[in-house]
């Protein structure tokens, strides 16, 4: 082996060998009668210079330490353990540390002893190699093997010996090829089979190194193992080619330990990452499979999927449902996770043992992890190999445990998103309004679309309501943030406005009393002006406002707004245009007044009403979505909903968005003037008389005779009462709409109320007397004094 050679050849006789040592034979009074060619180049005498002369001439007697002890040689080499360790004098009067060995010589006559003697470094130097080629042989954990120019085998050492698993004597003369027959390369771009690699080696001289070859060893037929391989050529001293050495490692364990790691390094970028417990389960099937097992299914507890608290114990009884199911083969790849088809185990079963005990099972090729949180148990995961395939060894099992934890905690946190949202869902789908009143005054449309950030809930909200007089109330709100709070939140806002709306307030004074209540609530959460907020502070601070009343006898539209957005306004021709409607503060931050504008809409107006989250999104600015919302409105033989549904195709085409969307679409429609009766009476007693026979003409006309008796009634106390407390002459008006409207006016500022008479009392019955006749009543005010309202439901027949 050309790599041993030195100038002492390329032999194994070590340099203390008789051939080119330094060997001095002495007689029995130590003096030198023999004396070689290596004596004389280690110590400088020649034969006839020292011969005859003793051996302390260039060997002083006794053994002498070296200056720097030298360390034990290494083992095991017993046959240099006695050597002398001496300090020899050359003929020049240096010093030399020599390793000396002696023989005696019995029978030789004169001759005695033979010494022999090298330089002590030579000697390490040997000791080091022989332990080093030792070592190689029988102690290394690297397999050795040397393949002939036939590419037979030649030799061995015992870890090449140990991963065969037979005597060496019975699979020498084998080639590669035939000991790993089922074999096969990892690695790319060299030959692909073993002979092949060192057939290439021998032709080329050039060496690979660091090949992956993976295979079945004989010593472990059920298990896979990876080795990392080197070949290179041998070549004597004279440079022929002798065969081929191949070294190899067996790396199985840093293969499986890199692949464990890479796994959970994937199991952590996917699993977790979407708050959906059938994603979730999902996300492990495809993490596992086929890296890990040849089949993985997720079955989770039904109540599970339904956000609800999991079981405390391991029951068999538990009722399980299958979410996802893959395989390596890509039969039955996926359970789609609305098919949720039941799960029943047999009695005995891993799956059932899993369930019993609480804890994982390994049954051959099958392994059953449960999905735990905390103390709960929310299903099983099971791993399958091929029967072909090893069984999960120790560190395959803690693997699965760490991977199925990890997908515990996301399925519990998604469970808990889960029940959260479909409280919140509920919450809000109880907030909003479940179905919009049928009015004479407007035709309606509306579309609700929730975000799908996070929570999928938030605080938007819109409201249609009648009012007396035939008008309508139309509202849209939006309250900053999502989730059960902002819902909440919402709801709250909604039916503050809905109780202002129902007491005939104007949208500045609704929306004046909006804002103090909301800024009392500030406070009071935040634990005074300034204090700071908790942790559950409420969100109502910034919410915005949009409130208008429309009086189809009028045409007249009155709308206030608090920092939202105008609504749209399209006339009959189609034209667009968003009114310049005083912005005024969001809700709850005071210090400036809201302002009002009133304006007639011609009958079949289309007012639009709308969240921000309509027109503003990300991939555009909020001037580009209100320049969309006008092209789809004005299409003015579009119907309301056909438009609803273009809008939001135009302004949110994937269906979801970053924030709430509320829309609300209005065509206006007018009373006609035949279902309205007006008079003007002066302030007089006989007015009450007047209005009675005005009335019974009045529902002659329209064939409400039924309703005469009464509305004469409530006319006239209500006329009486206008004369009695009021000033100014009265206006008194009748509606026939979907109930009869009887309406009286005065100048007057206060409110009337009801009280409950003495026996001896001459007056005071007559609200009370109203009250108990009509459906419901009630009193609004105006800058020029109030007005008193009732409504009658017509007959049965009408």
């Amino acid at each position: 082996m050309s790599a041993w050679n030195t100038d002492q050849g390329a032999d194994f006789r070590g340099p203390l060998d008789v051939t080119r040592a330094a060997t001095v034979v002495t007689d029995a009074r130590n003096t030198v009668i023999g004396w070689s060619l290596g004596a004389e180049r280690l110590f400088g005498y020649r034969s006839r210079e020292i011969v005859g002369r003793p051996l302390t001439t260039f060997l002083p007697p006794g053994p002498t330490p070296s200056p720097t002890p030298p360390p034990p040689p290494p083992s095991p080499l017993p046959q240099y353990r006695g050597n002398d360790v001496r300090v020899a004098l050359r003929r020049d009067g240096t010093e030399t540390i020599v390793a000396v060995d002696e023989c005696p010589l019995p029978g030789a006559g004169t001759a005695v002893r033979v010494l022999v003697a090298t330089e002590l470094k030579d000697l390490r130097l040997w000791d080091s190699r022989l332990a080093l080629l030792h070592g190689l042989a029988t102690q290394s954990p690297v397999g050795l093997a040397i393949y002939d120019a036939d590419l037979r085998l030649t030799w061995c050492n015992t870890a090449f010996e140990r991963e065969i698993g037979r005597p060496f004597a019975e699979f020498r003369g084998l080639r590669a090829d035939e000991l790993y027959s089922d074999g096969r390369f990892v690695t790319k771009g060299h030959p692909p089979t073993l002979d092949a690699v060192m057939r290439h080696v021998l032709e080329t001289g050039e060496p690979y190194l660091d090949l992956h070859f993976q295979g079945r060893p004989p010593s472990d037929p059920d298990t896979e193992h990876l080795w990392s391989c080197a070949y290179y050529r041998l070549q004597d001293a004279d440079g022929r080619v002798v065969g081929v050495c191949e070294d190899a490692f067996d790396i199985s364990d840093r293969y499986r330990a890199q692949r464990r790691l890479a796994l959970l390094v994937e199991a952590g970028r996917g699993i977790g990452t979407a708050l959906d417990v059938v994603v979730t389960a999902e996300k492990i099937t495809e993490v596992s499979v086929p890296a890990f097992a040849s089949t993985v299914t997720v079955d989770l507890a039904r109540m599970v999927l339904e956000g609800e608290v999991p079981a405390t114990s391991g029951t068999a009884a538990m009722p399980l449902v299958r979410v996802s199911s893959r395989s390596a083969d890509g039969a039955g790849a996926r359970e789609a996770g609305t098919a949720r088809s039941p799960v029943e185990y047999p009695s005995g079963s891993p799956q059932d043992r899993s369930l019993s005990s609480g804890g994982l099972v390994l049954d051959n090729t099958t392994l059953v992890v449960p999905l735990r949180a905390g103390n709960g148990l929310l299903g099983l995961v099971t791993f399958v190999r091929d029967a072909e395939s090893a069984t999960f060894d120790g560190g395959e099992v803690a693997l699965a445990d760490e991977l199925v934890a990890r997908t515990a905690v996301s399925v519990d946190n998604a469970r808990r998103y889960t029940r959260e949202r479909i409280a919140a869902l509920a919450l809000q789908r109880q907030l909003l309004p479940q179905q919009l009143p049928e009015t004479s005054a407007v035709d309606l449309a509306h579309r609700y679309l929730p975000t799908d950030d996070v929570t999928g809930v938030g605080g938007d909200w819109f409201d249609v309501i009648p009012l007396s007089g035939s008008r309508v109330g139309l509202v849209v709100g939006d309250v900053v943030g999502h989730g059960l709070q902002a819902a909440a939140t919402m709801g709250r806002l909604r039916t503050t406005v809905r109780a202002f709306a129902q007491m005939d307030m104007d949208p500045v004074e609704l929306l004046s009393r909006l804002d103090d209540l909301v800024a009392q609530s500030a406070e009071e959460q935040g634990g005074g002006p300034g204090g700071p907020a908790g942790d559950h502070a409420d969100v109502t601070t910034g919410a915005t406002c949009l409130y208008a009343v429309y009086d189809p006898v009028s045409r007249r539209c009155v709308m206030a707004r608090a920092g939202h957005l105008p609504p749209a306004v399209v006339d009959p021709a189609g034209r667009v245009a968003f009114p310049d409607l005083p912005a005024g503060p969001p809700l709850g931050l005071g210090g400036l007044p809201f302002e009002s504008l009133e304006t007639e809409l011609p009958v079949g107006s289309l007012l639009a009403l709308f969240t921000d989250g309509l027109v503003e999104a990300r991939d555009h600015d909020i001037d580009h979505g209100l320049d969309t919302l006008g092209r789809v409105l004005g299409d003015r033989h579009a119907p309301l909903e056909e438009l609803c549904d273009r809008a939001l195709a135009e302004l949110v085409p994937s269906g979801s968005t970053a924030d709430d969307t509320a829309l609300l679409l209005v065509r206006t429609r007018e009373l006609d003037t035949s279902q309205v009766a007006e008079w003007e009476l002066p302030a007089e007693p006989v007015a009450a008389g007047r209005v009675r026979d005005l009335a019974t003409r009045q529902l002659h006309h329209w064939g409400l005779d039924d309703l005469s008796f009464t509305t004469e009634l409530v006319a006239s106390e209500l006329v009486t009462n206008a004369v009695r407390y009021a000033e100014g002459p009265i206006q008194v008006r009748l509606i026939r709409d979907r109930t009869l409207l009887c309406e009286v006016a005065d100048a007057g500022h206060t409110s009337p109320h009801l009280r409950h008479s003495g026996e001896d009392d001459e007056g005071g019955r007559g609200l009370f007397i109203v009250a108990q006749l009509v459906q419901r009543w009630g009193t609004r005010y105006s800058q020029s004094g109030k007005t008193i309202w009732t409504e009658q439901a017509f007959p049965a027949a009408e």
